[in-house]
């Protein structure tokens, strides 16, 4: 993955100072750059294909410096072909930096936030936008804080299901189509496409459009997945976990999500018992497992009951 420098100044609202003909670099790594080490003329791990990010300290330090050498130092910088450079909010851009960029056409922009609020920014922007996507075949609900993505055969049902729990107040992230991406190890975010954000398609009704039929709250762009819920066919004489003992997890990327597969049967009523399954879930993240719980008093009942025999 990766954009243009043109997107970014876009996306974060960014003035471009200097080096507009190099608007179109591309930005393909998702890291940032504060050239510390670098205006001290150290360049051992020098990492060119960055955005650099330069804040009051750096620009300070560069201020102390012997015009000539500060100039030298910079313009090694500049000479890596970056893909620009951002300035936060508090620093005075050199004159030497627009000459610079100009030169190298390397865009140099300024921010209108400090140094800690864009290198937070920028961190998450560029995490979001350049991580490696995978489409799934789902539908994505916050349920009471839950990320859950419904999966299933098509036809199952799945869409009916999330518009029964955008109808008790629960938010929908996506239908039909997911993009998953891995934010960092353990967290996977999913995200609707652009065209299908606020829809949902259901059988005998169409497209539907969530937030003008149930609100602004009906509706989310994105989400932390915490669970996988798979409707599959009711099948006579399959074996099914009914203590809820058994931990299934799916992988995506480098991330393990808890799964839990649901038969559907006519007269069962599915909605519920995603809104259950996800609910029972949120209670294990606070150390509380229903079904351990029960087999141990059971276990222990009966230990009791053996001893007194």
């Amino acid at each position: 993955m990766s954009i243009k420098v043109k997107k970014l100044v876009k996306d974060l609202n960014l003035e471009l100072v200097a080096g507009q003909e190099g608007t179109n670099n591309t930005i393909a790594d998702q890291n940032v750059e504060r050239p510390g080490l670098e205006f001290a003329g150290f360049y051992d791990f020098f990492q060119a294909g960055r955005v650099f990010l330069i804040g009051s300290k750096e620009i300070s330090f560069l201020n102390k410096l012997d015009l000539e050498v500060a100039k030298t130092r910079v313009k090694y910088i500049f000479r890596q072909q970056l893909p620009c450079i951002i300035c936060s909010v508090n620093v005075q851009i050199p004159s030497y930096f627009v000459e610079l960029g100009n030169e190298y056409k390397t865009p140099v922009l300024k921010s209108n936030l400090r140094t800690t609020a864009i290198s937070s920014k920028l961190y998450n922007y560029l995490q979001a936008t350049l991580a490696e996507r995978q489409t799934v075949h789902g539908v994505l609900m916050d349920i009471n804080g839950m990320g859950t993505l419904i999966m299933g055969k098509s036809g199952i049902g799945k869409s009916e299901t999330a518009l029964e729990l955008i109808r008790r107040g629960h938010q929908l992230i996506s239908d039909d189509r997911v993009d998953v991406y891995e934010s960092e190890p353990g967290s996977l975010i999913g995200t609707a496409p652009k065209i299908l954000e606020r829809y949902i398609e259901i059988r005998g009704i169409g497209i539907v459009d969530v937030v003008r039929l149930f609100g602004a709250g009906a509706f989310r762009e994105s989400k932390k997945i915490k669970l996988v819920v798979e409707l599959e066919k009711w099948e006579d004489g399959k074996y099914y976990d009914r203590l809820g003992l058994e931990t299934q997890t799916t992988k995506y990327f480098n991330t393990e999500i808890p799964k839990v597969v649901i038969p559907v049967l006519a007269g069962r009523n599915t909605a519920l018992l995603v809104e259950s399954a996800a609910l029972n879930e949120k209670l294990k993240y606070f150390g509380i497992n229903s079904a351990r719980e029960f087999t141990e008093s059971v276990n222990a009942l009966a230990k009791g009951q053996g001893e007194d025999e």
